[in-house]
């Protein structure tokens, strides 16, 4: 069965950020950031987004909440404990793609998929198919059509996503 969420992310005045996701049941869940939060959070959830439409992942931080997870369920201490271990490899490539961004360098796939490697082996879980060089470059443009869109947005407007 399809997961489907709305998915919205606001740029608040006063330099704030919201994301809201609306379940197809009409459930929602969100969470304010601020201050560093507010100009990390955003572009991490849209790499996030980018990733898990580019490889259609069956588990990633958008299916869960789909599924039911809240926002809060993915801070520490967590009430559902840790993420699942093939949800996690998700985080593993989102975190990947962060640490470019912020040391402004970039890596090749190979790089990218011993770090998943690496990951997997941590979470004791099977390394996954590997992340090709199409698939990479569709990630990373797919991230900077998404990063456009949102520094498009004005204090106080939306940008809104539909996922799947």
């Amino acid at each position: 069965m399809p997961h489907a969420l709305t998915i919205r992310i606001k740029k608040n005045p006063g330099g704030g950020a919201s994301l809201s996701c609306t379940r197809v049941d009409g459930t929602v869940t969100w969470h304010r950031h601020s201050g560093a939060q507010a100009a990390f959070f955003p572009r991490h959830d849209l790499t996030h987004y980018a990733v898990e439409t580019v490889l259609s992942t069956q588990r990633g931080f958008y299916t869960l909440v789909a599924d039911g997870w809240d926002l809060s369920d993915f801070g520490t201490p967590s009430p559902r404990g840790k993420v699942p271990a093939d949800a996690d490899i998700v985080e593993a490539i989102v975190g990947f793609l962060d640490l470019e961004r912020s040391s402004g360098t970039t890596a090749g796939v190979n790089e990218l998929n011993a770090y998943i490697a690496s990951r997997s082996s941590e979470q004791g879980c099977p390394n996954p198919t590997a992340i090709t060089v199409d698939e990479l470059q569709l990630i990373r443009r797919k991230r900077a059509e998404l990063f456009a869109k949102w520094h498009a947005v004005r204090a106080g407007d939306t940008l809104e996503l539909s996922f799947p």
